[in-house]
């Protein structure tokens, strides 16, 4: 087929919005009433099975239409009776099920490939027909579709599977398989219609060298086959949401999913190059302390000095210009605190300097006050009342 004759992305995906508006019909149709329908899609490789029934249920609820694809048999399921592994998969009252291939594949594949021997092969064009009345005295309503694929078409697929990886995982050994063996696949196809293309079960075959075509006259025939009504739906109020009483949590405590489309909003590719990390904005390393007072050697060894006594009586939580109440925490335990003073005092005076000149306990926070009068109380006597005294001390 031409590319002239084939359907254009635009005229085709009009027509499948109308299309799905109508399966949404249908399926609604087919919930109420309590229908039980089957469809089988059956053809050769590559001819777009898989395409059509993903256009079907695209839009519809997956609890009332489902696809039934089903894997090689276990060998327990070919201990069981051939139609058994499909019969637990037929729908119940209001449901829809789509075989992506079917039962026919002893009739296809398995006849072509030598998985099954002459006799379940007739035993199966003598079977079926029954089987498929059964099903469908049993109020079920069995549609099957043939699609048919000419052979360069199907190479050309077969070419593109092969050469795009996200479509690779559709080539199987099977599919090379029945590329060389073209003529044993027709002449399966050919036997299964003479025995199987019932009245009460017609096969309908679908010209699907033209995917799009092919998908729009497919719905478009499965519309046709179920009589429906559109459903009409009772008128709904959202009542108002009622918010009291629930706090959310805090957003911490929550794992969110990283925003990389905000990449794409940027105009940007979706994955990370080189030159963006280099553009990106480093993060911002934490800033340093600023070296502290004079006041802090003394601070931190009264706090080690004086960990025994009570925080709050030895700290006021405002600074005050007398240190009083420093004066009486530390002589709360003059046994406990002068000894370890004294030495961590000794310790420090080789590698800290004393305490500007112009830093007075009054225009000191109360810790660094505290600090300050405490080394100031455990010195010696001598150093005290030496040049060494702190200006503005009080004594």
């Amino acid at each position: 087929m031409s590319k002239d004759t084939k359907l254009g992305k635009k005229q085709y995906e009009k027509a499948l919005v109308n299309l799905q508006a109508e399966l949404v019909r249908l399926q609604e149709w087919v919930k109420q009433e309590g229908l039980k329908v089957v469809v089988l899609f059956e053809g050769r490789d590559a001819a777009g099975k898989g395409g059509v029934i993903k256009a079907i249920t695209a839009r519809l609820n997956p609890r009332v239409v489902r696809v039934s694809a089903l894997p090689a048999p276990s060998n327990r399921e070919r201990t069981q009776w051939y139609f058994q592994r499909y019969a637990s998969h037929l729908p119940a009252a209001g449901e829809m099920v789509l075989f992506d291939r079917s039962w026919y594949n002893r009739a296809g594949v398995e006849r072509v490939m030598g998985f099954c021997d002459d006799d379940e092969y007739r035993e199966f064009l003598r079977a079926c027909p029954e089987f498929e009345r059964m099903l469908t005295r049993a109020g079920i309503t069995v549609i099957k579709y043939w699609f048919s694929v000419s052979d360069e078409e199907q190479e050309k697929r077969f070419l593109d599977r092969i050469n795009t990886p996200i479509k690779r995982w559709k080539f199987s050994p099977m599919d090379l398989e029945s590329r060389s063996r073209w003529v044993e696949y027709s002449r399966a196809k050919d036997d299964m219609f003479v025995y199987t293309d019932t009245e009460d079960c017609p096969w309908f075959v679908v010209e699907a060298d033209d995917k799009r075509s092919a998908r729009i006259n497919c719905i478009s025939h499965l519309l046709a086959q179920i009589p429906y009504k559109a459903i009409k739906y009772d008128k709904i109020t959202l009542p108002p949401i009622d918010t009291q009483g629930y706090e959310r949590p805090a957003l911490a405590t929550q794992t969110f999913v990283p925003d990389v489309a905000h990449r794409l909003r940027k105009g940007k590719d979706l994955k990370e190059s080189k030159a963006d990390k280099k553009e990106a904005p480093k993060e911002a390393k934490p800033v340093a302390a600023e070296p502290q007072t004079s006041a802090a050697p003394a601070k931190k060894t009264v706090t080690s000095a004086a960990s025994s006594a009570p925080m709050k009586k030895a700290a006021p939580s405002k600074p005050t210009t007398n240190n009083a109440p420093a004066k009486k925490a530390i002589s709360a335990k003059p046994a406990a605190s002068s000894a370890p003073v004294k030495k961590a005092t000794s310790a420090k005076s080789a590698t800290k300097s004393p305490p500007a000149p112009d830093a007075t306990p009054a225009e000191l926070p109360a810790e660094a006050a505290l600090a300050v009068t405490s080394s100031v109380k455990a010195a010696p006597t001598e150093k005290r009342q030496g040049k060494g005294k702190a200006p503005g001390t009080k004594q």
